[in-house]
């Protein structure tokens, strides 16, 4: 018996799958950027049941509608052009996703049943189907850094951030006017073909992390290089105020999931800023190891969880009596957060 167990334990080592307990049905994914590894995380017990080799430098993860597959960028700062894969059930790597030309994934979501990225060093965001097996949709943004990403459930509209342009982009579908002269042969007729407009708003430097109310009209934005948020009318693409909520280094900015607060985080600091999203003003810092980065609002709204990457732990913060309420050992620089619904 105890013979077949160590053969159990070194076949795991050696394919450089830990596993400790299955899948649960709502599951908190975790990366670990220094030793290429997504943890599985029980949010009930707050312990790590699986760990998952996904690849160099992991940024950021999302997993699919259905929780059972998750992505996540090999960035390296467009040193990397790959998306790793991981079956979330049976708690293993699948084949990695060729990007060719598109270095630097970075930013992460899914919707419409496709994987959405921005490729840092192709300044440019893409669509991946896991259907076909192929990426199916690319546009450049001519802005440096495009490194956020968020797509609008309608997948109408994508807001990206583009840290060294200090700027952030809003891509809208469109149909474009009817044009004059022949139709080539086998397009659509004209005035009918879908198009996209890019609207580019300049907003504070470093503009990295971001997030858009749940009403989906407003755009925050936290500006690294200057400690403020810049707010973006999402009708008008303008920034109609600049908060000096004092964050430099500003790495993300979440809403609850009610939207009245904003929850920023900074890699230059020991605190998470906390704003009331209706007075504008800075309520609560939370005192958080040496330095935060990634944030994941639990989708029921209870918690918070905030990576503090040179600490080694994720901190989980309640969000009724605003305090915080346990950590996560998530291996070495935790940061990219996603959940795991599995239907």
């Amino acid at each position: 018996m105890k013979a077949s167990l160590t053969v159990v334990i070194l076949l795991a080592m050696l394919g450089g799958v830990s596993r400790a307990a299955d899948t649960p049905a709502n599951a908190l994914l975790v990366l670990a950027k220094r030793e290429g590894i997504l943890s599985i995380v029980d949010p009930t017990t707050l312990n790590v049941v699986a760990r998952i080799p996904v690849g160099e430098d992991p940024h950021e993860v999302i997993a699919s509608a259905d929780g059972r597959t998750a992505y996540v960028s090999n960035y390296g700062f467009g040193a990397y052009n790959t998306l790793a894969v991981v079956d979330l059930v049976a708690q293993k790597p699948l084949p990695s996703i060729d990007l060719g030309p598109l270095g630097g994934p970075h930013g992460l979501t899914f919707v419409g049943g496709k994987t959405w990225f921005t490729a840092e060093a192709a300044k440019a965001i893409g669509s991946y189907d896991p259907a076909s097996h192929k990426v199916d949709w690319i546009m450049g943004t001519g802005q440096n850094r495009t490194h956020m990403i968020w797509v609008s459930p309608d997948m109408k509209t994508i807001v990206t951030t583009n840290v060294s342009s200090a700027t952030v982009s809003i891509i809208q579908k469109t149909i474009p006017e009817t044009g004059t002269g022949m139709t080539p042969p086998g397009a659509p007729p004209r005035g009918t073909a879908e198009d996209w407009n890019e609207t580019v708003v300049s907003v504070g430097k470093g503009s990295e992390g971001f997030d858009v109310t749940p009403d989906r009209k407003e755009i925050w934005v936290a500006n690294a290089g200057d400690g403020t948020v810049s707010i973006i009318d999402m009708a008008s693409k303008k920034v109609t105020q600049t908060l000096a909520a004092n964050v430099i280094g500003a790495n993300r900015l979440k809403f609850t999931l009610d939207g009245k607060l904003a929850f920023i985080s900074t890699l230059r600091g020991q605190f998470i800023t906390v704003v009331d999203t209706a007075t504008r003003k800075t309520i609560k810092r939370f005192e958080i190891g040496h330095g935060t980065g990634g944030i994941l609002m639990q989708p029921d709204g209870s918690r918070a969880f905030v990576a503090s990457s040179p600490d080694g732990y994720v901190f989980v913060i309640d969000l009724r009596p605003m305090e915080i309420v346990g950590h996560i050992a998530a291996g070495q620089a935790p940061d990219g957060m996603a959940w795991a619904a599995r239907q």
